[in-house]
């Protein structure tokens, strides 16, 4: 049993803050108005959550503020918001009837969540092991809020495979330790063309291209977050 006494939860909106009751219809009418109320039970006394979610034309973060006699922690789960960002797309000619298909995957993603569609550029490199100094350069220019990253690297009989799989996450890996820019990684390294197509499915949830753009909306509004709180 809660005590209120010592226990105050307020529900915030970060973005759209008036809107939090049609959120709250967006679970009543998916039956998961249960599931909400034992989020905010397990979260009671601990901390403080701030979750993305989409729905109903929506787009943004819930922010849970649970206070309690040890104080408030925070914890940031990312926003999905993509209005007003700019991002890059960097795919690899090479096996193109994979990475055209996690392109249109990183696109839908992006749209779906609020980037403009003159905001997405796609830029084609001849193969995966190029795909990192083109990120470099883009992350040096910081004319893009994000960048996602599409190749694909199919196994075969040589040590060729290991080379430039290796090389190629090892370099995008390096921009988005340093770069200041948000990158999500869509190069598939693969055994053989089937893996390949499974995960470059036109349904987003086996699309690794959708994945990517997500992880890059995500990274870039935590960045900002970050870049905010300096200023």
């Amino acid at each position: 049993m809660i005590d209120n006494n010592e226990l105050g939860v307020t529900v915030g909106g970060v973005i759209w803050a008036s809107k939090i009751a049609l959120l709250l219809s967006h679970f009543l009418l998916f039956g998961k108005l249960a599931d909400f109320s034992q989020f905010l039970l397990k979260s009671a006394g601990r901390k403080r959550r701030i979750f993305p979610f989409t729905g109903l034309g929506l787009c943004g973060e819930v922010c849970l503020t649970i206070y309690c006699e040890s104080g408030i922690m925070s914890e940031f789960h990312g926003d999905l918001n993509g209005r007003g960002l700019k991002f890059a797309i960097v795919a690899s000619r090479f096996n193109d009837y994979i990475t055209e298909r996690l392109v249109t995957g990183a696109q839908h993603c992006l749209r779906e969540h609020g980037v403009a569609e003159a905001d997405i550029d796609v830029w084609w490199v001849p193969g995966a092991l190029e795909i990192p100094a083109l990120v470099a350069r883009l992350a040096e220019d910081k004319r893009y809020s994000g960048i996602v990253c599409a190749g694909c690297v199919i196994k075969g009989d040589t040590d060729h495979y290991d080379f430039v799989a290796g090389e190629a996450m090892r370099g995008v890996s390096e921009v988005a330790l340093v770069g200041g820019v948000a990158i999500g990684n869509a190069i598939l390294t693969v055994h053989d063309p089937q893996q390949a197509v499974e995960r470059s499915a036109k349904e987003h949830q086996n699309n690794k291209g959708w994945e990517a753009a997500s992880a890059a909306l995500i990274m870039t509004n935590h960045f900002r977050r970050l870049d905010s709180a300096k200023s």
